[in-house]
């Protein structure tokens, strides 16, 4: 386990994301895709990233339950490597710039923050090479590739089980 990772695992020990997931609630659906721009045809322009919430990566799962994929929707399962917008909060570290990788939470003090965090409400944010990002107090967008990462502390339990692979955070 590299180093950069076991920083990670240590944060979300220490928040404990991963702990006890609450009931998630009714399944609320999901926003249409996005749409794809072109030139003249010549170059293809990416699509611009769909614009996602952490209500849109959450699920039902009965507090104390172990975490298993077939709990996820069709509507997160999908997500998995698409390019998204999401808004959160970059979890404090001891590293105030160049960040090269953080964990994204839903908010800055209700979540992800102690015990009974949802193991739905924090994305491990790894920046592409060469790109970096800042601690802030208020709250950030990150674009990236979503990925389905099931992220797993040393006794087994799950930590995290979404990544993003950042391309930019506002």
């Amino acid at each position: 386990m590299s180093a950069d990772l076991r920083l990670l695992v240590a944060l979300l020990l220490a928040v404990g994301c991963g702990g006890p997931t609450p009931t998630a609630g009714p399944d609320t659906g999901s926003r249409p895709a996005p749409r794809t721009a072109s030139t003249d045809g010549a170059r293809s322009i990416p699509a611009a990233p769909r614009e996602i919430s952490f209500d849109d990566v959450k699920f039902d799962i009965a507090k104390d339950a172990p975490f298993g994929r077939e709990l996820l929707p069709q509507r997160v399962t999908a997500l998995d490597r698409q390019r998204v917008r999401i808004r959160g909060y970059i979890l404090p570290s001891f590293q105030q710039t160049g960040l090269s990788q953080f964990v994204l939470v839903r908010d800055n003090m209700e979540c992800c923050f102690g015990p009974g965090a949802a193991i739905y409400d924090c994305v491990v944010v790894r920046m592409l090479p060469g790109r970096t990002a800042d601690f802030s107090i208020r709250p950030v967008a990150v674009t990236g590739r979503f990925r389905l990462e099931e992220l797993r502390g040393p006794d087994g339990r799950h930590l995290a089980i979404y990544a993003l692979d950042g391309e930019e955070v506002r």
